[in-house]
């Protein structure tokens, strides 16, 4: 787990931006009493709001909806990953037959 002041150097942050997130709940980290963990991933959505923010000038009325769309299509992309797994299982027939099904669409 990683401490706030270690994501804050991290990724050149200064405290109050990142409490301001954490507030909006952008960001999701743990709590270890009165003080802040981040796991790896938190870590990876403060970067990627970093550059929706700085490089992409996404502004924070717009940054909740980004943000929220990027998630759906994470999950969407996860939900996908297993569903190709799942598919990878059945017999060739099967597999012939769904993929002929999407294909047709």
């Amino acid at each position: 787990m990683i401490t706030f002041e270690a994501v804050c150097q991290m990724v050149r942050l200064e405290p109050v931006e990142l409490e301001r997130w954490i507030a909006q709940r952008w960001v999701l980290p743990e709590s270890e009493g009165a003080h802040y963990v981040f796991s790896d991933l938190d870590v990876a959505r403060v970067r990627l709001i970093v550059e929706l923010h700085r490089d992409l000038a996404v502004g924070e009325d717009a940054m909740s909806v980004v943000l929220r769309l990027l998630d759906q299509l994470y999950t969407t992309r996860r939900q996908m990953r297993s569903l190709l797994r799942a598919l990878e299982t059945l017999p060739e027939d099967h597999r012939a037959a769904v993929l002929r099904h999407f294909g047709e669409r």
